[in-house]
């Protein structure tokens, strides 16, 4: 898929020297947490001490490998995220961020795939880490840094060392600028991972230039200016991490909010008190927060617009925002093409709430059939997108990489188009559903499910959730003495919690479709309801 035609310019990956010059004493970063705010000067400072660290790892554009060398995280939200990002820009080196939610077996499966020359682990994440470093599978050798949070004035942990280098002592003093590496567009310098359609997630390969153009199409399509400020609520292992707003944020001069864990309540006060004027969630979230005691107190009027991301928000959600005067409407991405690929046009009307709009400035849409001819509209077909923002290809997986990267990238989900131009959702192509903005892949959890001796067949079905949207519901053939409890203790450790499913039902015999194979539209329109 490299081109590599596209020249090393020097400004490819100078992120934070050239933010720092234009914007010296402006705020980029505010850590909620421990109360510290980070200017400009001050986080190109600490790239560049990063970056030093890094080139001690040896995480840095290699010249036999045109990939570049990867760190790997495991954390919660933090500024070490960002320092990692703007020095893996200057090395030419690749960060890879890994869910702390995933398993220790799911982990190790991609930390053997990834193959970092650096681990950088969260204090709170030690023994999960440890499982995965002692785990009999594991087959990548690497370095590891601990992140103590008692350092930076969390409370989280504090005591006894964890038994690895401390972060804090690794990375040298000197702030000073640092030679940068030759990158190109073309060069990888995040690997983002997937939710896992058949068992381990896998890592989509995001270059230099597929990062900047969707910014480009982020600051175009929603109107960004260099005073907004958001709380950023999702997770830096995830696409909405980075490419929603925090990189589109840092391109303009603006300033992101972040925490180690937000809880909707939290969200609102920062709202208030940082004047926040953009802010993207996920359903889930934006619902809590209409819940929450202080929703019809807390001020909003600093607010510009919302967005909602990472499956359907419920139009009752949408109204209790408009009536406190935000514009909120909703988004659509994925971590292989964007995220950020369509926008409302400007006084939008109403009858549009559910549509994600119209394509960004630099995207194209279409909506094809299975045979790949395209739909007219308001016919449903599979949703396509082309922009030079859509992924580099998958890590390692030349065949998944066939099926989704091309001239148009195939999302996998259903969607029509109306005839004034603005798309809608309309399922899941692979029966994936999304829970709580995480995207679970039945296969994956019916494998782990299916290892359990009572258990004969079983089939994960998407249900109607309050809380997290969709929850998973497994139907099974199996001894009918199994229970919930005893199933969710049997995947523990198994599978990320976001994945299991929460609630059980039995059938006698599976339905059948032609020869042993399960009819899941049968069992999900059985099940599929409450």
């Amino acid at each position: 898929m490299h081109s590599h035609s596209q020249r090393p310019y020097e400004w490819v990956g100078a992120w934070s020297e050239k933010r720092a010059q234009l914007s010296p004493g402006k705020v980029g970063l505010v850590d909620a947490t421990t109360g510290v705010r980070y200017t400009y000067t001050e986080l190109d400072q600490r790239a560049n001490r990063t970056a030093r660290l890094l080139r001690d790892e040896g995480v840095v554009k290699n010249e036999n490998d045109e990939d570049g060398e990867r760190v790997a995280v495991l954390s919660r939200n933090r500024p070490e995220l960002v320092d990692l990002f703007f020095a893996t820009a200057k090395t030419g080196g690749v960060l890879a961020p890994l869910s702390h939610r995933l398993a220790a077996g799911e982990l190790v499966e991609m930390l053997n795939d990834v193959s970092p020359s650096l681990l950088v682990v969260e204090e709170p994440f030690a023994d999960l880490a440890r499982s995965v470093l002692d785990h009999e599978s594991r087959a990548f050798d690497c370095s590891v840094l601990s992140l103590e949070t008692r350092a930076s004035g969390d409370d989280t942990r504090s005591g006894d060392t964890v038994g690895w280098p401390a972060w804090s002592n690794a990375v040298p003093s000197d702030g000073s600028p640092v030679d940068t590496a030759d990158v190109s567009m073309d060069d990888p310098h995040l690997f983002l991972h997937t939710g896992g359609s058949t068992g381990v997630p896998k890592e989509t390969v995001l270059t230099h230039g597929s990062i900047l153009w969707n910014s480009f199409n982020t600051i175009t399509a929603w109107g960004l200016r260099p005073k907004d400020t958001t709380p950023m609520v999702f997770p830096m292992f995830h696409t909405g991490g980075w490419n929603v707003l925090t990189v589109p944020m840092f391109h303009l001069g603006a300033t992101v909010v972040l925490a180690r864990e937000f809880e909707p309540g939290e969200v609102l006060h920062l709202v208030e008190d940082e004047r926040a004027s953009v802010l993207v969630a996920v359903p889930a979230v934006l619902r809590m927060m209409t819940d929450h005691d202080d929703w019809d107190d807390t001020d909003l009027s600093s607010l510009r617009f919302a967005k909602s991301g990472g499956g359907p928000c419920r139009e009752s959600v949408m109204e209790e925002w408009w009536m406190r005067g935000v514009n909120l409407s909703q988004g659509y991405g994925l971590t292989e093409c964007g995220p950020n690929n369509f926008t409302m046009p400007s006084e939008w009307p109403s009858g549009k709430a559910d549509s994600v709009g119209v394509p960004a400035m630099h995207v194209d849409a279409r909506i094809v059939a299975d045979d790949g001819e395209v739909l007219p509209d308001d016919e449903i077909g599979e949703l396509e997108l082309s922009s030079p923002h859509a992924g580099d290809r998958y890590w390692n997986a030349p065949e998944e990489t066939e099926e989704t990267f091309g001239e148009w990238v195939a999302t996998g989900d259903l969607a029509r188009r109306d005839e004034d131009g603005y798309y809608y959702i309309e399922g899941r192509k692979k029966n994936m559903y999304v829970s709580g903005g995480e995207n679970v892949y039945p296969a994956a959890v019916e494998d782990r499910i299916a290892d359990h001796q009572k258990v004969e067949e079983v089939v994960v079905v998407p249900v109607p959730d309050d809380q997290w949207g969709q929850v998973g519901k497994a139907v099974v053939q199996a001894d009918e003495s199994l229970t919930l409890d005893e199933l969710t203790e049997f995947l523990d450790g198994r599978l990320a919690r976001f994945k299991h499913p929460r609630h059980l039902a039995f059938i006698e015999k599976m339905p059948t479709s032609g020869p042993s194979k399960i009819d899941r539209e049968a069992v999900k329109g059985e099940f599929g309801g409450k």
